[in-house]
């Protein structure tokens, strides 16, 4: 895996994020489409604070504080670490971590500033992804226990991910 190819893509869809932010009606942000489902400030609170989460993961992975272990990905974690997204079936975030992390109709405001918090924390931890060990693995709860550089692929598909689902929720206001 190629760290800085990985931080490159990252920073784009942070930027994408971003710029998105500028292009959603401010009446629209919270609103839940037509149909149902997350309204775009949903689906920014749920992936800005996934990805805060995961980066503290992958700092403990790069400080080497986790503990120690044998354990690896599941099933699920090997499948989307080989295909490079999620797969094509959805799945709800688990009660579990929707417990810890609940998708809130935040503020355009909020979501500007929770952008530039990722974006912060990922530099932060880039130069530190050379002392992390192979085995120092943190656990996610779908994927098992993932290294730093699993965490880091992780955050670019999850941020990549939730793009196509803004554009989901574009169209449903369109055709709604």
């Amino acid at each position: 895996m190629n760290i800085n190819k990985e931080r490159k893509a990252i920073d784009t869809a942070l930027d994408n994020y971003r710029a998105r932010l500028d292009l959603i009606p401010d009446e629209k942000f919270t609103e839940t489409p037509p149909g149902g489902g997350w309204s775009y400030a949903e689906v920014y609170s749920h992936i800005l604070q996934a990805t805060l989460g995961s980066t503290i993961a992958l700092e403990r992975c790069c400080n080497n504080t986790c503990v120690p272990t044998t354990k690896k990905l599941t099933f699920l974690g090997v499948l989307m670490m080989t295909i490079n997204r999620f797969p094509p079936v959805r799945v709800k975030v688990p009660e579990k971590v929707n417990a810890k992390m609940p998708a809130l109709k935040i503020s355009k405001e909020d979501a500007k500033n929770l952008v530039i918090k990722c974006r912060k924390r990922v530099d932060e931890i880039t130069p530190q992804l050379k002392d992390a060990l192979p085995a120092s693995r943190h656990k996610h709860p779908r994927l098992g226990m993932l290294n730093a550089g699993q965490w880091v692929k992780f955050i670019r598909i999850h941020l990549l991910h939730h793009l196509k689902q803004l554009d989901r929720i574009g169209k449903k206001f369109k055709t709604g």
